[in-house]
């Protein structure tokens, strides 16, 4: 698949970005518009080693996770919206602000990321991102990420 891709499963997402298991927070990704906006899916599941502490008898997927789980969809966005396809290239935040949590999320919830660029078509980009389970918002946030590519 190239840039004109409107959806993404699991292995083109590992094709994309770089990070594996236990740290790849999104199934697949879909209604990508190129340079503009996508919607990715996590199925959260209670096996994932972060619920084993945070917290052992009422088990809530941490903050940070949603948030890198945006992340990681602007990667699959930047990646299809700039060619990136088994280029590895390497994304890095360089902040994130404006963050609300509204919702807990927890296991057997499906967590749908929607992200919209603000601001890119080079190495930096800017993010509005929200994360939503059955229409509900979960947690908000903007973000900014710098994309190290390939020469």
């Amino acid at each position: 698949m190239t840039a004109a891709a409107t959806t993404a499963d699991l292995e083109l997402i590992k094709r994309i970005i770089p990070h594996r298991y236990p740290f790849l927070l999104i199934d697949k990704v879909r209604d990508v518009v190129i340079n503009e906006s996508c919607v990715g899916i996590k199925c959260v599941t209670n096996t994932e080693p972060h619920f084993q502490g945070h917290f052992p008898d009422m088990p809530i997927m941490p903050g940070v996770m949603i948030i890198e789980a945006m992340a990681q969809t602007s990667g699959v966005l930047v990646g299809l919206s700039m060619d990136l396809v088994d280029k590895q290239a390497k994304v890095f935040f360089m902040g994130v602000d404006a963050v609300k949590f509204r919702r807990k999320v927890v296991p057997g919830d499906v967590l749908e990321l929607h992200v919209k660029a603000l601001r890119g078509g080079g190495k930096v980009w800017k993010f509005e991102g929200k994360a939503m389970v059955d229409g509900e918002l979960a947690t908000e946030a903007t973000f900014t990420a710098m994309f190290d590519l390939p020469k």
